[in-house]
């Protein structure tokens, strides 16, 4: 099926979507009023984590169930779905190249999807918060 609008337009309209989302505030608020100190979106590091702290050579992503496709809310688009096919596809193969090129590098990632957070927003906290403890001590 073809697009409904230009090139241009639909250009337009992706950008528009902001890359850092209201689930990605949520979490550092929370971490930051836990006394964490961390760094979001850094573009100096590979992928843009959403939280890192180099210091520790920690990274942390908030995936979202959409645009990361996880297995159990993960929906396609009806319309336009070879498209939506090959975006998926790249979005999650570039996932495992980030994920795999921070274990190489001796870095700790962690990876939590936006469906943990909706379900039980405070035991993850609890998750991220023992993880990035976890690798100060380490």
């Amino acid at each position: 099926m073809t697009d409904m609008v230009s090139k241009e337009t639909r250009s337009k309209m992706m950008k528009s979507i902001r890359s850092i989302s209201k689930l990605e505030n949520l979490v550092s608020k929370e971490l930051w009023n836990k006394g964490l100190r961390f760094r979001r979106n850094s573009r100096s590091l590979l992928g843009t984590p959403d939280i890192s702290i180099k210091k520790y050579k920690v990274v942390i992503f908030v995936d979202s169930c959409f645009w990361h496709y996880c297995d159990i809310h993960g929906r396609y688009p009806k319309s336009n779905r070879e498209y939506w096919d090959q975006k998926i596809r790249k979005n999650k193969q570039r996932d495992l190249d980030v994920t795999s090129s921070y274990k190489n590098k001796g870095w700790n990632i962690l990876r939590i999807w936006e469906h943990q957070l909706k379900g039980d927003f405070d035991q993850t906290i609890e998750q991220i918060q023992h993880f990035i403890n976890d690798c100060k001590t380490s």
